[in-house]
């Protein structure tokens, strides 16, 4: 099968959910097609089956934004035609289920149809799409899609509570490679931890939503009764603000910015507890990862986040901005061994159901089975 994704090639959830999906698939002997303006982080471009396609746009004077849609729509085309592609992919409803769509509806007067899978992965519908500037063309990249998905059941909810759906949305979650996480992966805890503190992680691309003055109000707590040092991963808007609450909060010596590491495995591999405050999550990715390290999760119980972290079994849940509860919860996790070895197997069992070799056959028969009404 020729198969063309569409995704943001970004540190985010979707773009690296997309990048495994691809590479998964080109392991399986399909031809995988990705289309986007730069390389995906996590792409392996040099893997069998592997193609990477670059959307170029050119400045004009007229524009006073570069219109990208124009120019994925003009690729997809390209691609299609070229490549003879079976599906599209899109990860995310803006621009690319809608790029999609749009050379979908290109391809028919070349007598070609192809079929556009829509994944919906969160802020397309929790943030993006409720803009009144971009609803309309979110609600009509879903109801045009063939198939559409949604990485959680609280995403799925969302998405009919915003938008005037016609068609059935179906729950596919997000996923980990578990043979990444069985590598014998060096740990370079002696490097943040020399004099053996625990090891706290924080793992976002830093908006506003992921809440990082919360993850330092919590950290101070926890170090104020345990040795702890604190790994902020990522970059993003809010990371400078955190920077400054640390400081004033007199920890910034223990927490320790690390920026963009596209070696997730490996801090992961170094962490005692990942902590993950949301203001929203749609899923939850980076959870998932930290359990399927064999790590235990102390988040907030919001979005998808709750069918992901079970509470008490794979880590713990809090209200959103319930610091105190967190940092108790995170204490008690450093402090009690047979808890932490309960809730670390725990999360590590909870991992394997969401196994990349149980979810991607599930993506691969929508595939299929569109192509069958075709």
């Amino acid at each position: 099968m020729n198969i063309g994704i569409l995704c943001h090639p970004t540190y985010g959830g979707s773009g690296v959910v997309a990048t495994e999906l691809g590479m998964y698939f080109a392991s399986e002997g399909h031809k995988v097609h990705f289309i986007t303006y730069a390389l995906p982080v996590r792409l392996d471009i040099l893997a069998e089956n592997i193609y990477y396609h670059e959307v170029k746009v050119h400045e004009y004077p007229l524009f006073e934004f570069p219109p990208y849609e124009l120019a994925l729509t003009s690729k997809v085309v390209q691609t299609a035609l070229k490549w003879k592609l079976d599906v599209i992919h899109a990860h995310y409803a803006i621009p690319h289920a809608y790029a999609a769509i749009n050379a979908r509806r290109i391809l028919k007067e070349h007598g070609v149809h192809l079929p556009v899978i829509t994944t919906l992965h969160g802020t397309d519908i929790t943030i993006v799409g409720r803009n009144p500037a971009y609803h309309s063309a979110v609600n009509y990249s879903i109801n045009q899609s063939d198939v559409v998905t949604a990485v959680s059941q609280s995403l799925k909810e969302d998405s009919f509570l915003h938008f005037d759906i016609r068609k059935e949305i179906v729950v596919v979650p997000n996923f980990v490679n578990l043979k990444e996480f069985e590598k014998d992966i060096p740990c370079i805890r002696k490097h943040f931890a020399p004099d053996g503190q625990k090891i706290i992680s924080h793992i976002s691309n830093m908006r506003p939503v992921k809440r990082l003055n919360d993850v330092i109000s919590i950290f101070a707590k926890v170090r104020a009764q345990i040795p702890a040092r604190l790994l902020m991963v990522g970059d993003g808007p809010d990371k400078e603000p955190a920077r400054a609450l640390a400081r004033d909060l007199g920890v910034a010596d223990d927490v320790i910015f690390v920026g963009n590491a596209v070696d997730i495995y490996r801090v992961l591999k170094c962490t005692d507890v990942l902590l993950l405050p949301s203001e929203k999550e749609s899923f939850g990715l980076v959870a998932l990862e930290a359990m399927a390290a064999g790590k235990p999760v102390v988040s907030t119980h919001t979005g998808g986040l709750p069918e992901v972290n079970i509470h008490d079994k794979t880590g713990f849940l809090a209200k959103v901005g319930d610091i105190d509860s967190m940092a108790h919860y995170v204490i008690k996790l450093l402090s009690d061994e047979s808890l932490y070895a309960r809730i670390g197997s725990g999360a590590l069992e909870n991992a394997k159901k969401f196994d990349i070799e149980k979810i991607a056959p599930i993506y691969l028969d929508l595939y299929q089975n569109v192509l069958l009404q075709v």
